[in-house]
This record gives structure tokens, C-alpha cells and sequence, in this order.
């Protein structure tokens, strides 16, 4: 599939979506190949993480509950 640059500024969603379905597209500038985006094989994609970003704190031990720190950033800074 060919796409012009101005179609990749307008459209990138679209693009992405016929890459992920494993298309190649061609990206042109006035009439001639400029680039090419081809869709990753199956071994280089990254892997996806099942984690959320409270999954770092799964195995961290609290000494205080979570209302005492909300109070305790709450209280602001003493001088």
C-alpha cells in the first residue's frame, strides 16, 4: 500500500492499523518512495507486560496505612 506524506500527518491511526494487521506501507513525497514501515515479526515484537503500574508495589511491605500517608503528605512541610 502506497500513502503520501500528507496522508501520514492526517491518517496515522489508519496506517497503523493496516501495519498491524501486517501490511507494508510505502510512504511517498511527491510522487516518489521516501520510506517504508514494515510490520515487526512475531520474534521482535516486545512483549507485553501484564502489569499495571500498581504491580511494582505488589511485594513492597507498608509500615503505615494508606490514610496515614495520605495525612502525613497532606500536612505539608514544617520549618
Amino acid at each position: 500500500m502506497k500513502v503520501t506524506t500528507k496522508e501520514l500527518r492526517t491518517q496515522p491511526g489508519k496506517i497503523i492499523d493496516h501495519v498491524a494487521k501486517g501490511q507494508e506501507i510505502i510512504i511517498t513525497y511527491r510522487g516518489k518512495a521516501l520510506a517504508k514501515i514494515v510490520p515487526l515479526k512475531k520474534e521482535e515484537q516486545i512483549p507485553q507486560q501484564n502489569e499495571t503500574i500498581f504491580g511494582m508495589w505488589k511485594e513492597h511491605a507498608l509500615e503505615t496505612t494508606v490514610e496515614e500517608q495520605v495525612q502525613e503528605l497532606r500536612k505539608g512541610r514544617t520549618f
